[in-house]
């Protein structure tokens, strides 16, 4: 049953919000355990620095690690669609993760933090909340059956995504 009460922690109850959760994804065609182990090596070209990203044992190891990486120089242009396409896949239509995305109604979704993370959170009450605003947008796009598969890469930076018709849709044009 959707919920109206705000989000404000992806913790507990919410913590397949968090990109620390369990969720394969995939960059340049190779798989990784979690979007944050994605997002991580989509901010460097280097192969080689790319896997030791890939094997580190846990999202936040990949996070700690992701902080010694020099920065692609388009990182700052690129990162916020990074981030989406790596969400679009993790809530892709159809799966688990989707669902339960739509189960959350119309309430706010707030990626609140005591790490102040200005902006893909909220701390303190401050904050862009860029995490959250995207996860929102995404629930519109599944809500309204915009049906889009991506595989994101990030190496010279262009996004593929196939468009997949709702069955909704297909039912209606068969009529």
């Amino acid at each position: 049953m959707p919920t109206n009460k705000p989000i404000t922690r992806f913790r507990e109850t919410y913590r397949w919000l968090s990109n620390f959760y369990p969720a394969e994804v995939f960059l340049d065609e190779v798989n990784y355990p979690t979007a944050e182990h994605a997002y991580v090596a989509a901010k460097t070209y280097s192969p080689a620095e790319r896997l030791r990203v890939r094997c580190c044992m846990t999202p936040g190891d990949a996070k700690r690690y992701g902080r010694t990486l020099a920065l692609r120089p388009d990182w700052p242009h690129i990162k916020l669609k990074v981030m989406e396409d790596l969400l679009r896949q993790k809530f892709a239509p159809g799966t688990p993760l989707a669902d339960k995305l739509l189960e959350t109604g119309d309430c706010h979704i707030e990626e609140g933090n005591s790490w102040n993370d200005t902006f893909w959170g909220v701390c303190n009450g401050t904050g862009e909340n860029h995490l959250g605003n995207l996860l929102m947008m995404i629930r519109g796009d599944l809500k309204n059956n915009a049906r889009t598969i991506y595989r994101t890469s990030a190496v010279g930076w262009t996004d593929t995504c196939v468009s997949v018709p709702s069955m909704a849709l297909l039912k209606k044009e068969e009529n």
